[in-house]
């Protein structure tokens, strides 16, 4: 297995990790464009946590932390590269943000059908909420 190491992202790597998603993570969001990464960045520069590997981004995770709630988005491996322990690491450096800022709970958004993730987000000790649903409105672009 080749070593990697984790670090927080800077506004330099937004297309880097917007080319990384399209290859590792499933689905797509409005805020998928380098304005959107740059300004998650720029407002909390520790919420998006990479993993590399030689120069090669192998991982992601943004660590969404308001004050109130922990929210774990965009836990992405590259597909050649899990299994090697990368999404352990990335959210392990996620966990310790948020107990560090005072966060008490972690939540977690995942897919609905993508089963491998379940299964990953179990053995991490996270457990499916039920009760809640998400609801989302996209705003219109001034």
């Amino acid at each position: 297995m080749t070593e990697f190491q984790i670090r927080t992202a800077t506004a330099a790597d937004a297309e880097n990790v917007l080319a990384f998603w399209k290859e590792a993570a499933e689905g797509t969001s409005i805020t998928d464009d380098a304005d959107g990464v740059t300004r998650l960045i720029a407002r909390d520069p520790l919420a998006l946590i990479l993993a590399e590997s030689d120069g090669v981004l192998v991982g992601s995770v943004i660590a969404g932390w308001d004050g109130w709630r922990a929210s774990l988005y965009r836990l992405a491996v590259l597909p050649a590269r899990r299994r090697q322990g990368i999404a352990s690491a990335l959210l392990e450096a996620a966990e310790l943000r948020f107990v560090a800022a005072g966060g008490r709970r972690g939540d977690a958004m995942v897919l609905e059908a993508n089963e491998r993730a379940h299964r990953m987000w179990a053995a991490a000790g996270y457990e499916r909420e039920d009760r809640w649903r998400r609801w989302v409105k996209p705003f219109a672009q001034a």
